[in-house]
């Protein structure tokens, strides 16, 4: 057994070992008795945070961010169009992302609106973390519980060779998706505040996996979900298909070790794994549907490539691949404001590879590995209009 505290200074930095992770354990029993920590019971699917005071403080921090993206951001938005009307310009003139950020970077009504959602975003990681690692051997314990329980598997691979793209604290979690042990529970109540309170019980993933287009000869025995992070996506897409085999895969060992926990928690029958999108280590032909969401912003535009050509082989003839993102092909130009937008994101909120990604052209690389590829396909949804789906042909 290790050290856990050890544990927590080995992964302290982005790309730390994660040596305490057991590779390979597949799920043999349900989850022990009292293992499983609730200690202020369930809000249906979700499990509540921990105390009346963290959980407090995170609705605040909701409503607060609520307020942050909508009254302070109009706010800011009449700002920049008063600034624009003062040069001769239109709210509506194309311009580049720098173009747009040299323009409206200095005002400090705008600069504002940006410090005030990084300051929410900043207070909400460190409420949760802060709530999480106090308690760290208690949680630590509640994942090894799980790590042979089912329904499901987990398959960690603590000696994977992390890809740089992932070294870093995206959205500004601290230790990002690779460097903290309890990742996965900071990063769900995270993206709780993130949603808005939207999503508390999945309902945005439920509506995600609806909207998954499938093969036209309606075959669905084997789903792949990229990217999968905590599981939310991947759980719905096995309620929508129940006799399904489905797999979850993230680059991230704390993500697929807490989201593998929570569908057994839930009773889901559904695999996961610490692997890479781009290496898979699944036999070709073996997949009738291959899907992410808002993975390829996250990755470098030679790592995208090489996801979409994994997908091409991991498919059988006739089978789908469906991306969905913020966008599906290059956008050099746009308005200023949200050109500004685009560029405070990759600065400030450490999407690295935000600019990369508005510069692919999915489609183009789809076509090019091979797939019969449509743009037009239902499934647009909360604003990511970037789907893009590509048939390996029969």
């Amino acid at each position: 057994m290790f050290d856990r505290r050890t544990l927590f200074q080995a992964a302290a930095g982005i790309g730390g070992a994660l040596t305490a992770f057991a590779g390979g354990r597949k799920a043999e029993a349900k989850l022990p008795k009292g293992s499983d920590l609730e200690p202020r019971g369930t809000d249906r699917r979700l499990e509540r945070l921990p105390s009346l005071d963290v959980e407090s403080r995170e609705d605040f921090l909701t409503q607060l961010r609520i307020w942050s993206g909508r009254d302070v951001r109009r706010v800011a938005n009449r700002r920049a169009n008063k600034i624009l009307k003062n040069k001769g310009l239109s709210p509506r003139d194309p311009m580049s992302y720098v173009e747009a950020a040299k323009l409206l970077e200095d005002d400090h009504i705008i600069g504002l609106s940006g410090r005030a959602w990084i300051s929410v975003q900043q207070i909400m990681w460190k409420n949760l973390q802060d709530e999480f690692h106090s308690n760290g051997d208690a949680y630590l314990e509640e994942l090894e519980a799980a790590d042979t329980a089912g329904p499901g598997s987990v398959d960690l691979n603590p000696d994977m060779d992390i890809p740089m793209y992932a070294k870093h604290e995206i959205h500004m979690q601290p230790g990002g998706y690779v460097g903290d042990p309890l990742g996965g529970y900071v990063y769900h109540y995270g993206t709780n505040n993130f949603w808005q309170g939207r999503n508390y019980q999945d309902e945005m993933d439920q509506q995600l996996a609806e909207t998954i287009p499938i093969p036209k000869d309606g075959k669905v025995k084997r789903i792949l979900h990229l990217g999968c992070s905590v599981g939310q996506l991947t759980c719905r897409i096995k309620e929508k298909y129940p006799d399904a085999e489905v797999w979850g895969l993230d680059v991230g060992g704390p993500m697929v070790r807490y989201a593998h926990m929570r569908a057994a928690d839930l009773d889901i029958d559904v695999h996961f794994a610490q692997r890479l999108a781009e290496d898979t280590k699944f036999p070709d032909g073996h997949f009738d549907l291959v899907t992410s969401f808002l993975l390829f912003h996250e990755v470098t535009s030679e790592a995208a490539e090489q996801i979409i050509q994994e997908g091409y082989r991991l498919l059988r003839p006739g089978g789908v691949f469906f991306a969905r993102d913020h966008r599906d092909k290059p956008t050099t130009t746009t308005t200023a404001m949200a050109g500004y937008a685009q560029y405070w994101n990759w600065r400030w909120n450490h999407e690295v590879w935000m600019m990369d990604h508005l510069s692919n052209d999915y489609p183009k690389l789809m076509a090019g590995a091979g797939f019969d590829v449509d743009t037009e396909t239902p499934g647009n949804y909360s604003g990511f209009g970037g789907n893009v789906m590509g048939v390996k042909p029969a």
